[in-house]
C-alpha cells in the first residue's frame, strides 16, 4: 500500500507539474551535454597527441645550389660526402633515432609535381632546386633538441624542421576549446542547481496542504521528501540520457563523417568514437543523479519542515 501510494504521488506530481519537469529535463540535458563535450574534447586532445607523436618526423634539408646565403651551404649543393656524414651522425644518435629515410632531389621533385600538379608555378621549379632531405623518426619527439644540437650547422645542412612545433599550436587550440566547453558546462550546472532548487520549492509550496496532512498523520521525512526527489531525479535522468544520445550522434554522424569523407580521410587524424562516448556516459548519468538528489534534499529541508 505504501509503495502504491508513493507511485501514485509521483505520477500525479509529474502530471501536475509537467512544465517544470520539462524545464528540468532541458536544462539538465544542456548542462550534461556541455560537460560531456568538454570531457570528450580532453580525450580528443590526448588521442590526437598519441596518434601524431607516433608519426612526428624531424626533417633535415640539405643544401641546394641556391642556398649559398646559409653559412653551412657556402659551397652550394650538398656533396655525397656531406650527405653520408649527416647520415652517420644521425645513426650515432640511436636509439633516439628510430628510422632514417633519405629523399633525393629527384624524388622530392616527383612528389612536388604530384601534390601541386595544377599549380601555375610548377614550370618554375626544377629538380635541382629541390633539396634532398632526411626524414628522421624519433623514439621520443620531445628530445628533438638533441638532434638539432648534433646536426644543425653541419656542412651541407641548410635547415632542420620539427613537425611537433607545428602540431603544438593545434593542440593548444584544442585544449582551449576543451577548457571553454568545461567552463560553459560548469556555468550550466550552476543554472541547473538554481532551476532544480526553484522547481522543488514551487512544487512543495503547491502541495503545502498535502504536506501538512502527512505531518499530522505522522509521516516520516523520507515519506514526505521522496515523491519530490523522485520526480526531479527522473527528469534529470531523462536529461542526461538525451545529452548522451546527442553526444553519440555528434561523434558518430557528425565528426567521423566530416573527417572521413575523403579517400584517405581516416589517415588525417585519430578520432574519438563510440567507446569514448560510452566512457563519458556514466559520468553524465551519475552527475545528474547526484546533483538532483543533493539539490532536491537541501531545498526540501529549507522549504518543508518535518
Amino acid at each position: 500500500m505504501r509503495l502504491r501510494f508513493m507511485l501514485g504521488e509521483i505520477a500525479g506530481g509529474i502530471r501536475r507539474n509537467m512544465a517544470m519537469i520539462i524545464s528540468v529535463v532541458l536544462v539538465t540535458m544542456i548542462s550534461m551535454f556541455f560537460l560531456g563535450l568538454g570531457l570528450l574534447a580532453q580525450k580528443q586532445v590526448t588521442l590526437a597527441k598519441g596518434y601524431w607523436y607516433d608519426k612526428v618526423e624531424v626533417s633535415i634539408f640539405l643544401c641546394t645550389k641556391d642556398s649559398t646565403a646559409v653559412v653551412s651551404c657556402v659551397d652550394g649543393i650538398a656533396t655525397p660526402a656531406q650527405r653520408d656524414q649527416v647520415k652517420r651522425d644521425l645513426e650515432s644518435l640511436k636509439p633516439l633515432v628510430q628510422e632514417i629515410h633519405y629523399e633525393s632531389p629527384e624524388q622530392a621533385y616527383a612528389r612536388f609535381k604530384q601534390q601541386f600538379k595544377n599549380s601555375p608555378y610548377l614550370s618554375d621549379v626544377s629538380p635541382d632546386s629541390m633539396p634532398g632531405s632526411f626524414r628522421v623518426k624519433l623514439s621520443d619527439p620531445n628530445r628533438y633538441d638533441e638532434v638539432v644540437a648534433a646536426i644543425d650547422g653541419s656542412p651541407g645542412v641548410e635547415a632542420i624542421s620539427d613537425q611537433r612545433k607545428v602540431l603544438e599550436t593545434f593542440f593548444k587550440l584544442l585544449h582551449v576549446l576543451s577548457v571553454g566547453a568545461v567552463g560553459l558546462a560548469a556555468l550550466m550546472v550552476v543554472c541547473s542547481v538554481l532551476l532544480i532548487s526553484t522547481t522543488v520549492r514551487q512544487v512543495a509550496f503547491s502541495r503545502r496542504r498535502q504536506v501538512e496532512i502527512m505531518r499530522l498523520v505522522g509521516a516520516s521525512a523520507t515519506t514526505i521528501y521522496l515523491p519530490f526527489i523522485v520526480e526531479v531525479l527522473l527528469a534529470a535522468l531523462v536529461g542526461a540520457v538525451l545529452a548522451s544520445g546527442v553526444l553519440w550522434l555528434m561523434v558518430e554522424k557528425g565528426v567521423a563523417d566530416l573527417f572521413n569523407a575523403g579517400e584517405r580521410g581516416g589517415d588525417v587524424i585519430a578520432l574519438i568514437g563510440s567507446s569514448e562516448v560510452l566512457m563519458v556516459v556514466p559520468w553524465l548519468v551519475g552527475g545528474a543523479v547526484v546533483l538532483s538528489i543533493i539539490v532536491s534534499w537541501f531545498s526540501l529541508r529549507r522549504q518543508v519542515r518535518v
